[in-house]
């Protein structure tokens, strides 16, 4: 089930070191499992200005607090930078003692940059109306005035 999971998933373990990296984890970072395993996650996988707040969260559901809605920021073999929507989650032995953390994860890479260039565009058109050298107006199905510029 994990590694056939259309999310990245991984897990590590009370060092932070990667125990689990399936299929779509590889695919989307470019590593393949075995280069992963062993590895410390924060250090290898994690960009360098966000390494404390990751790491935060990791020991978070290590004492048992889980962390929905987080946003990864990962780093690809070649160097790609990718966000990933993350739940943190412990994992626990059969004596429900913590182990380990799970992170399951879907990737906003895409999302997050059209978001990005449509509040360009936003504030792009924006100044546009503020800085046009003729009054600029718009109304509603109603024909109420909606926007009115400086001028």
């Amino acid at each position: 089930l994990i590694e056939s999971a259309n999310a990245p998933i991984f897990g590590v373990d009370m060092n932070g070191l990667v125990t689990e990296w399936n299929r779509k984890s590889a695919d989307m970072l470019g590593y393949a499992k075995g280069e992963t395993l062993g590895k410390n996650f924060v250090q290898n996988f994690i960009h360098p200005e966000v390494r404390a707040s990751v790491q935060n969260v990791l020991k978070m559901a290590l004492t048992g607090e889980e962390t929905a809605n987080y946003e990864l920021p990962l780093i690809s073999k070649y160097g790609k930078r990718y966000t990933v929507l993350l739940n943190a989650t412990p994992r626990r032995d059969g004596k429900g003692h913590a182990v380990g953390v799970v992170g399951v994860g879907q990737d906003i890479t895409t999302l997050n940059r059209l978001m990005a260039e449509a509040k360009r565009v936003a504030d792009d058109l924006t100044r546009l109306i503020e800085t046009a050298n003729a009054p600029i107006f718009g109304v509603d199905t109603q024909g109420r005035v909606t926007e009115w510029n400086q001028k």
